[in-house]
């Protein structure tokens, strides 16, 4: 599971012209599910997001979380960070999960968010959706589930 996590200082969802969900300052998650992704991942994610320091301290260090300042959360799917762009100019997308297996996970993914007491916000799953974003920093993080599986180097 992939996510591109994004500092805002507000953001806002529609679809067809129909607001489905705004958040003033917080996060904007946009989340990528291949097939082999399960629970494991959504928790690694919700935790590591809601717990991840990129929010400025006094001095303007990156010393506080989501969690630390109950910062507002934007949660969309997007199939595409799963593009593969090794072969030709059309992205594929194989490595995106079916519909029917991801949109189950995304929907687990954000009860793990919401689990956290943060205000959680989202798009439509496989709808065509307008995301407005107003970055702070910019600050902008990508996080796959698959790499805590790795050791860090040292």
């Amino acid at each position: 599971m992939r996510a591109l996590v994004q500092r805002v200082t507000g953001a806002s969802v529609t679809v067809e012209g129909e607001a489905l969900g705004s958040i003033g300052p917080g996060l904007v998650v946009f989340i990528g599910i291949t097939s082999a992704d399960d629970a494991a991942d959504a928790e690694y994610l919700a935790n590591k997001i809601a717990n991840l320091r990129i929010f400025s301290d006094d001095l303007g260090r990156f010393d506080r979380s989501a969690l630390d300042l109950g910062a507002e959360l934007l949660i969309v799917s997007q199939f595409t960070l799963y593009a593969d762009t090794r072969k030709g100019r059309r992205p594929s997308f194989t490595d995106a999960a079916p519909p029917e297996q991801a949109e189950a996970l995304f929907a687990k993914t954000v009860e793990m968010f919401r689990s956290t007491g943060l205000k959680v916000e989202t798009g439509r799953f496989q709808a065509n959706m307008l995301v407005n974003i107003a970055n702070d920093g910019p600050v902008t993080i990508f996080i796959d589930s698959a790499e805590r599986k790795q050791p860090r180097r040292g």
